[in-house]
């Protein structure tokens, strides 16, 4: 049963930990705009999904060690996904990897996914920095703290190196948040077809 009033525990993200944490981030981002744009049938988008942030767990953000997961004691609630400077591009051998399960999951919409990603890495800051490449909690847990926690734990890390950080943002009301923890917005990647926007955000070093 979940405990949504549990004080949040964090901890790096395991191996182990792939199948419930991409669950999580599935959960987290089943409304968000970009995700919408790229999967519009709903009961597609729920599947896809958890699949999509398996991938990425797996070949992309766990070998770096930056991976955290905010639990209550039982659960993942929420998770984040980090590269540590100079480690957000992915090698020709990553990409490929992760191809086949990419045109698997997203079937005719793959094309979409590889439009933004090709975008993203266009705008990218070539400054080293922590990269957030995914944040998102269970909404069953939303409010409770984890988010939060699993913020303060890199951030205390990125702090303390007196490194910048960046993100993307794909759902303009969570700019507030990311400002609170000082982000600022340096920029705007507008997705093709009509498609939402994305904001680039920089933290500096303090």
């Amino acid at each position: 049963m979940l405990s949504p009033d549990a004080a949040p525990e964090v901890a790096a993200a395991r191996k182990t930990d792939i199948r419930e944490l991409a669950h999580t981030l599935g959960r987290a981002f089943f409304d968000d705009p970009v995700m919408t744009w790229m999967l519009p049938e709903a009961g597609r988008r729920a599947k896809v999904l958890p699949k999509m942030f398996a991938t990425i767990t797996r070949h992309q953000f766990l070998a770096h060690g930056a991976c955290e997961v905010a639990t209550d004691g039982a659960h993942i609630a929420a998770a984040a996904l980090w590269t540590p400077p100079g480690q957000w591009k992915t090698s020709g051998w990553q990409d490929l990897r992760m191809l086949a399960s990419f045109v698997s999951a997203f079937g005719s919409r793959f094309q979409r996914g590889q439009q933004m990603s090709e975008l993203m890495k266009k705008h990218h800051p070539e400054e080293p920095h922590w990269y957030l490449g995914v944040i998102g909690s269970d909404p069953t847990f939303r409010g409770g703290g984890y988010g939060h926690a699993l913020m303060k734990s890199r951030l205390d890390r990125v702090d303390a190196e007196f490194a910048p950080a960046y993100l993307e943002s794909s759902n303009p009301d969570n700019l507030p948040y990311y400002q609170r923890f000082g982000f600022e917005v340096t920029g705007e990647i507008p997705l093709p077809d009509d498609g939402p926007t994305m904001w680039q955000m920089w933290r500096e070093p303090r």
